[in-house]
């Protein structure tokens, strides 16, 4: 603002506080509003600042209210900070009613806005603090600038600040993301920056939330669809209930035909059966498109080997423990720390995982599940990170691109960790050290973004002092660790067994007590994979009229059953017992017990293991 524009809103300023009229363009109308508004509540712009800050308890209360929209700003507010400090300038977000949650920048401005209140704990709304690029973008509703004396309060006439309202995919304010720095500097792009990442902000809401809706993601140009500034509208059956500001815009609506208006009436052709064609809209105006459909159950991007038929719906068999410890992994996997899930065989350490994936903001991302005990030996390098053309015998022509980097963005499991050779372990460390990953055969290092989330049914600790497992990689991936209980250590197995029931057998009648009541009582050593194969075969051998008996239960199951130590039966249930028997006497490490049999480590984990997860 230069010299003059200070004079003439000086003199606009006189003016209005000694109750004359002002002519119309001496300060922008959004301002005068807020002045007005300000004036209206009894507000003394000469008065000292009263605005005292939370408690740290009441603060960290607020923080956990408003997770989602910190996890979601969180790399906008590290990618303004060096603008920031380049500026003199410090970003701040605040949630809905304006009250500051973080700030991030210049620490000597920091200091200087402190003695203004402008830090966490402090509510900037115009009831609070008058006119102020925070509390007048939630008031306007929109986008805005205040320099200097266009404060109502005069000590605030030191900052000059930019803001921006940060929308929900209902349409709801969500927070206010500004920039603020001195009045006497220039801050020619605060505006524009604070919108483009208000703009990340807003499209990232759209990440989860929607699998049971259509979602329509589309844009006049094909190259920015994905991004943050393609339109995104979301469909409960023809009702738009969800969209984004660019969304509406282009299609010429506004947040008020949120759950008012249907998809035929913005769209011809209500199928909206579209992947990356064509759409046109009622207004005349054609679009790139991509539309995903509703899904009954989450699907992902997997590894080499079919995941169990669990899905991430299992999350209310969690005791109130696996809960907690589920909250701390999202804000843990959200700060990209890594994560190792220990459970025995069967106890769902898959499915925590993508429960897990699906709550955090890399949720629309992929998640990569990998069976180190599954993979060969010879297979297991080329298979994760990837091999260029002609590196060794059988190789594409094309080479491939491992599955280290097919998680780009998202998640990396890593299941039965315990079973990875040590001399694998090593450039699994580099991996996740360096977060870049380089092809077999000679080809150059890519970057890999990726959060790695490992399981294992066993003692790694043990393993590292007995030297079969490195010391530096068990730190690397087990800096937060979450042990999930088996199935007989659940509190209420009764609840469970009919939950499990109503899930995989949806079309029969409840199960009767006695076999409820058994089913409960049995230990399940396969814990929740035995559980549901056992519940499965139940309901695929019964009609859903058929009265189901003890009968039906497998022997396993009966109190009385015969010793599984006995040695009549044919020849692949003696070779079973065998593998499981060695299995057990080397404490489930698949490696040792392959050896000792004289048979590959993948042949015995067919055997035992992909037997028992399949459909």
């Amino acid at each position: 603002m230069n010299i003059a524009s200070e004079a003439a809103l000086a003199i606009a300023r006189e003016k209005f506080f000694s109750g004359v009229a002002l002519p119309e363009g001496l300060v922008p109308a959004p301002i005068l509003r807020s002045w007005q508004r300000c004036a209206e509540q009894g507000l003394d712009a000469g008065s000292a600042i009263r605005a005292e800050p939370m408690t740290g308890s009441e603060l960290r209360a607020v923080h956990e209210q408003n997770e989602t929209l910190r996890l979601l700003s969180r790399s906008e507010l590290v990618s303004l900070r060096t603008e920031a400090k380049l500026t003199d300038s410090v970003v701040i977000l605040t949630d809905a009613k304006g009250l500051v949650l973080d700030t991030a920048g210049s620490p000597e401005f920091a200091g200087q806005a402190a003695t203004v209140a402008l830090r966490p704990g402090v509510a900037w709304s115009e009831t609070v603090t008058g006119t102020n690029a925070i509390g007048t973008a939630l008031a306007e509703r929109r986008a805005i600038e205040v320099h200097g004396a266009e404060h109502f309060f005069e000590p605030h006439g030191i900052l000059h600040c930019a803001a921006s309202p940060i929308f929900d995919p209902y349409g709801k304010l969500a927070g206010v993301l500004d920039m603020s720095g001195h009045a006497s500097a220039e801050h020619t792009h605060a505006l524009g920056l604070v919108r483009l990442a208000v703009e990340q902000i807003e499209h990232r809401f759209f990440n989860r939330g929607f699998d049971e809706m259509t979602v329509v993601r589309f844009h006049r140009s094909r190259d920015l669809l994905g991004t943050a500034r393609e339109g995104i509208l979301v469909f409960d059956g023809a009702r738009l209930v969800a969209g984004n500001r660019r969304a509406l815009h282009l299609v010429g609506l506004d947040r008020k035909a949120l759950r008012q208006s249907t998809r035929e009436e913005i769209f011809e052709g209500a199928g909206l059966a579209i992947d990356g064609g064509e759409l046109r809209a009622r207004n005349g105006e054609r679009y790139f498109a991509a539309v995903s459909q509703p899904r009954s159950t989450p699907q992902h991007v997997t590894g080499t080997l079919p995941r169990a038929a669990m899905a991430t719906r299992a999350a209310p068999f969690f005791t109130q423990q696996t809960r907690a410890d589920l909250a701390k992994a999202i804000r843990l996997v959200n700060a990209q720390i890594p994560l190792l899930i220990a459970g025995e065989t069967g106890a769902g350490k898959e499915v925590f995982a993508r429960h897990l994936h699906a709550q955090t903001i890399r949720a629309g991302k992929p998640f990569i599940a990998i069976n180190c005990a599954a993979l060969p030996e010879s297979l297991i390098e080329a298979e994760l990170f990837g091999y260029e053309a002609g590196a060794f015998t059988g190789a594409k022509k094309s080479g491939a691109k491992g599955l280290v980097q097919q998680a780009e963005g998202g998640i990396l499991f890593l299941d039965e960790i315990g079973d990875m050779p040590l001399l694998l372990q090593s450039r699994l460390l580099r991996v996740l050290q360096d977060k870049e990953v380089a092809p077999l055969g000679g080809g150059s290092p890519q970057k890999a973004d990726f959060v790695p989330i490992c399981a294992t049914n066993r003692d790694l600790r043990a393993m590292v002092d007995a030297g079969t497992f490195r010391a530096d990689l068990y730190f690397r991936i087990a800096q937060y660790t979450i042990a999930l209980p088996s199935l007989a250590d659940m509190p209420d197995r009764r609840e469970l067994v009919e939950t499990l029931w109503s899930q995989f057998a949806e079309r029969h009648a409840p199960l009767p007590p006695a076999i409820r009541d058994q089913l409960a009582a049995h230990h399940w050593p396969g814990n929740f994979r035995e559980l549901v194969g056992c519940l499965r075969a139940i309901a695929a051998l019964h009609d859903p009229d058929e009265p189901i008996t003890l009968s039906a239960l497998p022997r396993a199951t009966h109190p009385t059953s015969a010793p599984a130590a006995a040695i009549d039966g044919d020849l692949g249930s003696l070779t079973d017992m065998a593998m499981r028997r060695a299995v057990e006497q080397h404490k489930g490490n698949l490696s040792a017990a392959a050896r000792a049999l004289g048979i590959d480590r993948s042949t015995l984990y067919r055997r035992l293991v992909w037997k028992d997860v399949r459909p």
